[in-house]
């Protein structure tokens, strides 16, 4: 399970480990694997312009140290101090040493231009808020030229606890981040800035709990149903499925394919697009008498495509079992119905539907994904799945927040949610609590993704139809 850790974790963690190794020797870890993914990066290091941008602080000595070493190796580097009277003093006294040169920001704009690789270490992971003026000016350039651009520990500019890029930032194709992630290379916006993420690891010793966590395939594999030589239909689960309107009945079909792929025993659907379930999937259990009397299910998926149907929603909300709500199922479920359940509840917005719950515009809920995650969380005392370009998922109790790595843009389409709540909604059923159920249906719906688009675009049923390869790929890895 990759992890990432926030700034006050990472800091206690450096200052109990340079407690115990000589003066600067962490520093120099650090900057040699800065220094080793910047000669990756550009192949060949003997005559390559690389142009350091340097802060104040120990992100600016990172930097400096790495353009020594690249210097050692025969590129010509030049360091732009932004604050001259407070860079580094020793990492600019072994820069120089190593034949490089160290100019203000005056000027610098040629410099940039004419660069291989830039070494971005102006703001470290304690910076606040969009740069200032003088260094957005150099972010800018640096945006336009054709250098590779490199950042150090995280791109400057963006918030590393949230993800939240609020002003001026500096947009990397590689960071190199030291110790563990931080929350925001693997959060949107500001994962967007900081292209590929390289770890190197300095030894810090982290406590067991993170901030932020994503799982990857092994975690995945050890968390899926696998039935049993007794196992039947009932005992893998049965998952209920209320969706679907006269106006949207594709809904209800694409919830009951997502369903039908998540590995639960039964599927039984109640709604108004009963026809148009049993013609596509004669599989399927129906039942025309509402949630109360459809029959035994081990959880409820309600919402999507459900129209103003209020009282469905509020029946399965009455239910003891775990219930996921998306879509209108979101508009129409009564908050403190929600909060005085006792069985387990996943909701699974996308940013708009949780800005409505809110009270806020679309746009804050977007830039700042991870506080809006666990607002929502801790307002309907409800595990919350945040959709969108980083896919969150927040349990009711607090804890570490997941974020799914897989997906990809084509599943930006009309109808993929539906096809994830019926998937997570069967995990439910199959007995994953919310938390899983929503983090393993989130992995396996974006790898189906990717699979089923392979570079061009697809339908909510093709995502539905890529399910069991994107299972079968991760439990063969």
């Amino acid at each position: 399970m990759r992890t990432a850790y926030n700034v006050e974790t990472v800091r206690a963690a450096e200052r109990e480990l340079m407690a115990r190794l000589p003066e600067g020797a962490l520093m120099q870890r650090a900057a040699a694997g800065l220094a080793a993914a910047c000669a990756d990066l550009l192949g060949r290091v003997y005559g390559r312009r690389v142009v350091l941008l340097v802060g104040s602080g120990d992100n600016g000595g990172d930097a400096l140290y790495a353009g020594a070493r690249l210097a050692r190796r025969g590129a010509g580097v030049t360091a732009v101090l932004l604050a001259p009277e407070r860079a580094h003093s020793a990492g600019l006294s072994a820069l120089r040493r190593a034949g490089g040169r160290a100019v203000g920001a005056d000027g610098a704009e040629r410099l940039i231009e004419q660069a291989d690789l830039l070494l971005d270490g102006i703001v470290g992971i304690g910076g606040k808020g969009g740069l200032r003026p003088d260094a957005a000016r150099l972010a800018e350039v640096a945006d336009r030229a054709r250098a590779a651009v490199v950042a150090v520990d995280l791109p400057s500019g963006v918030d590393a606890d949230t993800g939240e890029v609020r002003g001026a930032a500096v947009r990397a194709d590689l960071t190199v981040t030291f110790g563990t992630h931080k929350p925001g290379l693997l959060i949107d916006p500001a994962r967007e800035y900081a292209g590929s993420v390289r770890l190197v690891d300095i030894g810090l010793a982290l406590p067991q709990e993170a901030e932020l966590e994503a799982l990857q395939h092994a975690d995945v594999r050890r968390l899926l149903p696998v039935p049993g030589g007794e196992s039947d239909k009932y005992r893998r689960g049965v998952v209920g499925i209320a969706a679907g309107s006269a106006r949207y009945p594709g809904a209800a079909v694409l919830a009951v394919y997502g369903a039908l792929r998540g590995g639960a025993g039964a599927v039984r659907y109640v709604g108004p697009a009963a026809d148009a379930v049993i013609a596509r999937f004669p599989e399927t259990l129906v039942s025309d008498r509402g949630p109360k009397h459809a029959g035994r299910v081990q959880a409820w998926v309600v919402g999507p495509g459900a129209g103003d149907d209020a009282s469905a929603v509020a029946e399965v909300l009455a239910s003891d079992v775990p219930v996921l709500i998306d879509a209108d199922g979101l508009r129409l479920a009564d908050r403190d119905a929600v909060r005085a359940r006792t069985a387990a509840t996943l909701m699974t917005p996308h940013a708009g539907e949780a800005a409505a719950l809110l009270g806020v515009p679309r746009e804050e809920v977007e830039g700042a994904r991870l506080a809006s995650a666990r607002e929502l969380a801790g307002r309907y005392d409800a595990t919350v799945l945040l959709k969108g370009s980083t896919t969150l998922v927040a349990d009711a109790g607090g804890g570490a927040v997941r974020v799914n790595p897989t997906g990809t843009a084509w599943l930006a389409t009309a109808g993929s949610g539906d096809v994830l709540s019926g998937l997570a909604g069967s995990l439910l059923a199959s007995g994953l609590s919310a938390l899983d159920a929503g983090s393993v249906g989130a992995y396996l719906h974006g790898l189906a993704a990717r699979f089923a688009a392979d570079g061009a675009p697809v339908g909510a049923h093709d995502v539905a139809e890529a399910v069991p390869v994107a299972w079968r790929d991760v439990t063969d890895a």
